[in-house]
């Protein structure tokens, strides 16, 4: 498996003249990283003005690996390449270095950049990136592995130690200023004409006479591995250093390579619907930084928020008046870390009759809500104490449980809340206070504990009785001044007192029944399925020339082609296709095919936009703008492998996935609205209208900085 890495934006506050003086110090050798032994040059090219210089030089490193391991590879020193391509007319200086020891067994490749700060020109910025790959070592690439990570990512953290330490270095011999690069000065007419061009041809031919010149490193460049891409993007795009210390935490060099990686497919993947830096780390913690998993689980989140609105569920509801009567649970200050304090009264809590009088998705709904605004509170707390808050803490007090708490649909309703809550809000629990349990507690936990991850578990701390008050206790974690009145403390809690909910506010089961499945159908996506010879197919109908047609969808799981197509003929009533072929029926009846199959294109209807081939986890805005009334059909369709071009056989992975049910079938979240022309307004991937759903959606969300015109498709 290849290991990668990527850096955040590192910033040094110092022009990158003076930058590069302090780095050419760090050769032939440095002190300061023991495991650089020494370094020659192995090939130098200079411009004839100065402005290009090409250093490549062979390095000699001691790497800390154990000595058997030494004895067995046969070697006491490895070997890397490094050139260095400085560019002073451009203000740049670029690093590409490559393994020489071990090449065929290991391919390990660097790109490093100084580049000048786009806000600030005194001002220099550096990105790293990297990868390994192990193809095999003796039978010990595991191994091998974790030493070359481990030395890797200790020489990361002092890389920017070791530049202002000469940075100090050459402040301490009188060094505070170096000049920028000036052209040579002008020659003769008849000179300058002819230095122009050789200058000219010089530059251009450079970068490919230096590689060429006694075998500088072409090869290696050509390996299969390649060498790591620089991140893309825009400089607003990239994640600075400084930033992620400030606003996120302090992260090992491997945890913000993660962070950065993740967040650039969300860029590529989901555009105009970035989540928020703290969002995308907290899923990266609780899955301990695999990227993978927490790509999963993140994706399969954002569907969920998106689908259920849960962006705009602190705007758009307003809980029930009997849950804020009855409902013991309000915030309250902040703790000693300054996390967000959050009090539930449990104890206090008629659990059965808020069940009885409002059902379970009222309860998860106001859940929901209560965590949005502690999400909410976290970003002020990080503005107020100076530091990242990503928690919240929440204390609960079980004063009062009893056995009519343990009542059996109370506790299903309890267990929906925290399976919903744990799959959408990782890491947002910093410490739960759990205080004066009573006996029944037991009970209770052994119920709900299964339901909860390991990583929460062990942010619990559990008090029975009046321990609480003792050391170790509730002072640890609270300021005196603001511990709740109820437990001894001379703050005003606001909290409801909770209490038995009247039984003239009971609702029958069919009556809850109806309001739950009101609750969570309410939205405004729609599911579908698509097969594999059987396409998703809605129609919308235009009247007035030049209106925009919009879309929002989600390709939840397998690969579809999005089609949009115009007819002037109005299709037959939609036919809800059986799937006979596959022996599957359409389950919920969310598969629609309008296009009949005598209807010929070119002739009863024709395409209006490029076909859109959309992957599995895409989330895909766009909108057109229609040229004709009519009838317009968009369409999802199932995304067939092209077979071999060669020999037109399918290949053997085709062949394996069409054995699998499953691989003949995707799944789309949709959402599509008509739009006059005069009520459109702004780009089109922001998809804003003055009258609009998608105006809410973009609000809350990181919209794209491109900006279309016409009919246009976006990711």
């Amino acid at each position: 498996m290849v290991q990668k890495y990527q850096s955040p934006v590192r910033v040094y506050k110092h022009p990158f003249e003076l930058i590069m003086a302090a780095y050419e110090r760090r050769f032939p050798t440095c002190p300061l990283i023991p495991m650089f032994v020494d370094s020659d040059t192995v090939n130098e090219f200079k411009s004839e003005d100065g402005a290009v210089h090409i250093i490549e030089r062979r390095c000699k490193l001691d790497i800390d690996a154990p000595r058997l391991l030494k004895k067995i590879a046969g070697v006491d020193y490895v070997y890397f390449v490094q050139k260095n391509s400085l560019n002073s007319r451009e203000r740049t200086l670029h690093i590409e270095a490559h393994n020489e020891t071990f090449s065929n067994r290991v391919i390990i490749h660097e790109h490093c950049c100084y580049t000048v700060h786009p806000e600030n020109e005194d001002w220099t910025c550096f990105e790293q990136s990297a990868s390994l790959d192990i193809k095999s070592f003796f039978g010990f690439e595991s191994t091998v592995e974790k030493i070359a990570m481990k030395q890797y990512t200790s020489n990361i953290k002092k890389g920017k130690e070791i530049i202002e330490y000469y940075l100090r270095q050459l402040e301490e011999e009188g060094i505070t200023f170096v000049p920028r690069w000036t052209p040579p000065p002008i020659a003769s007419s008849s000179e300058t004409s002819s230095s122009c061009k050789k200058q000219a041809a010089s530059s251009a031919a450079v970068v490919s006479d230096a590689a060429q010149a006694e075998g500088l490193g072409g090869e290696a460049l050509s390996s299969p591995g390649g060498p790591p891409e620089p991140a893309a993007g825009t400089p607003e795009d990239k994640l600075d250093a400084d930033y992620i210390k400030r606003y996120l935490g302090d992260l090992t060099p491997l945890q913000e390579s993660c962070l950065i990686r993740l967040r650039q497919w969300l860029q590529e993947t989901h555009k105009g619907k970035i989540p928020k830096d703290e969002h995308i780390l907290r899923f990266l913690r609780a899955r301990d930084f695999n990227i993978d998993k927490a790509r999963e689980i993140m994706c399969q989140s954002l569907t969920w928020r998106k689908q259920h609105q849960v962006d705009y569920i602190l705007d758009t509801w307003s809980p029930p008046q009997v849950l804020q009567d009855y409902y013991a649970g309000g915030w309250h200050h902040h703790d000693k870390d300054g996390r967000p304090l959050y009090v539930l009264r449990l104890g206090q809590m008629d659990t059965k009759g808020l069940v009885r009088a409002l059902g379970e998705e009222a309860l998860l709904r106001y859940v929901l809500s209560i965590n949005e605004e502690g999400l909410r509170r976290c970003e002020e707390n990080t503005k107020v104490f100076g530091r990242p808050i990503s928690s919240w803490t929440c204390l609960v007090d079980l004063e009062g449980l009893n056995m009519r708490h343990l009542w059996r649909p109370g506790v299903k309703a309890l267990l929906r809340i925290i399976e919903v809550v744990e799959a959408n809000y990782p890491e947002t629990l910093g410490r739960l206070l759990i205080l004066r349990a009573p006996r029944v507690f037991p009970v209770l936990w052994t119920l709900v504990s299964p339901f909860i991850d390991d990583n929460t578990r062990r942010k619990f701390l559990i008090y029975a009785g009046n321990d609480y008050q003792g050391p170790g206790g509730l002072l640890d974690y609270i300021d005196k001044e603001i511990i709740p009145d109820f437990l001894s403390g001379e703050c005003m809690c606001e909290v409801p007192e909770g209490g038995l909910v009247p039984k003239s506010l009971y609702r029958t089961a069919e009556e809850l029944e109806n309001e739950d499945l009101k609750l969570c159908t309410e939205t405004i996506y729609q599911s579908a399925s698509v097969f594999k010879g059987a396409p998703h197919e809605i129609l919308i109908q235009i009247v007035d020339a030049s209106s925009v047609i919009t879309w929002d969808f989600d390709v939840c799981k397998g690969d579809i082609v999005f089609n949009i197509y115009h007819s002037k003929r109005s299709p037959q009533p939609p036919k809800k296709d059986s799937l006979g072929a596959h022996s599957i029926t359409s389950p919920g009846g969310n598969n629609v095919q309008l296009i009949d199959r005598v209807w010929q294109p070119g002739r009863d209807y024709s395409m209006v936009e490029s076909p859109l081939i959309c992957k599995e986890g895409e989330s895909v805005q766009g909108s057109h703008v229609t040229r004709w009334p009519g009838f317009y059909i968009l369409q999802w369709k199932f995304h067939s492998m092209p077979a071999c071009a060669a020999t037109n056989l399918p290949r053997v992975d085709d062949v394996l996935a069409s054995l699998q049910v499953s691989s003949h079938k995707c799944k789309v979240m949709y959402y599509t609205e008509v739009i006059g022309s005069e009520d459109f307004r702004g780009s089109m991937t922001s998809l804003e209208s003055s009258h609009s759903g998608f105006s809410q959606l973009s609000a809350a969300t990181t919209s794209s900085s491109q900006s279309h015109c016409g009919s246009m498709v976006s990711r």
